[in-house]
């Protein structure tokens, strides 16, 4: 790696190893990175490197002849088989500090990944989007893993790596067209965390249920109970939707900024328009009912402020 900031270079990098995936999240000046034949002879890991780029731009040689440009939104998807050269450059943030790169990086063994490489060989250097379909539940849940990185026990890490590689293949065959190259538990794991995705989205609808959620991801109702609940730990899906809400609704009512929101307005924008109906299942789950939830945590506020 070569600078233009040499004698200032500041970079921050946080990895997080997901078993044999290794999730990435970096921040640094505009920046110089080469991969020579000469260098490839001495080592190949066989891996894949997935960059999710959040700022700046990432301008990339691969081969002889391939260039491409990857902007904020972009995937770039790329092998440690073959020479590049990988320019990036940051942009300068409001505050008026130097300009900076940041991304998301995934490095995944080759051999993960169910997609014969002679395919994926052709998206290999190409400009991909995270902005919709596949590429942006893809995007989505590299950000949101590593928002919860530090917080995962090894067991978890290890099965949400699992779940990156699923849902690159995912995306992979979609960009492709190859979807029957991947194996059915592939397509399953890689369903579900669609599904998930779908749910957290639409918390907030109270007609969110079961059918609704089948017919959007064209399975029967069925097969979404039967998937979903193989790949939660035995948990349904109306289970998960309960839990989920309620837990939205726990979190916004030590809110301050909602405590002049009547409660059974924030149960209705949790997806429970039923008051009645909010405040068993709340207590059921918590204990406590939504009104003293929310006076003991203001209380605890007012004592903390104190």
């Amino acid at each position: 790696m070569t600078s233009t900031h040499a004698d200032s270079f500041e970079a921050d990098l946080r990895c997080s190893e997901l078993g044999p995936v290794m999730l990435m999240a970096s921040s640094f000046p505009s920046a110089r990175f080469l991969r020579t034949e000469r260098m490839i002879r001495r080592s190949d890991q066989e891996l894949y490197y997935l960059t999710l780029v959040t700022s700046g731009t990432h301008g990339l040689r691969r081969g002889r002849d391939q260039a491409a440009t990857f902007g904020v939104g972009d995937l770039a998807l790329i092998d440690t088989s073959t020479p590049h050269d990988v320019r990036m450059g940051g942009e300068r943030n409001h505050d008026g500090e130097s300009p900076r790169v940041t991304g998301l990086g995934v490095n995944l063994p080759q051999s993960l990944l169910p997609v014969p490489r002679r395919l994926v060989r052709g998206l290999l250097g190409r400009r991909l989007s995270a902005r919709a379909g596949a590429g942006a539940l893809l995007g989505q849940f590299l950000v949101g893993l590593d928002r919860q990185a530090d917080a995962l026990r090894p067991a978890e890490a290890a099965r949400l790596g699992a779940v990156v590689a699923d849902l690159t293949a995912a995306w992979i065959a979609g960009e492709l067209e190859a979807e029957h190259t991947l194996p059915e538990e592939s397509r399953q794991r890689a369903m579900v965390e669609t599904v998930r995705e779908f749910v957290r989205r639409n918390l907030h609808d109270p007609e969110l249920t079961p059918p609704v959620i089948a017919a959007a991801h064209h399975i029967s109702v069925s097969q979404l109970h039967r998937l979903f609940t193989r790949h939660s730990g035995g948990e349904t899906i109306a289970a998960s939707i309960r839990r989920q809400r309620l837990a939205r609704a726990h979190r916004d009512l030590a809110d301050p900024a909602l405590r002049d929101t009547p409660i059974h307005v924030v149960a209705a924008t949790c997806g429970i328009p039923r008051a009645s109906e909010f405040s068993r299942a709340f207590k059921a789950q918590y204990g406590t009912s939504p009104r003293e939830r929310r006076r003991q945590a203001l209380l605890a506020l007012v004592g903390a402020a104190g």
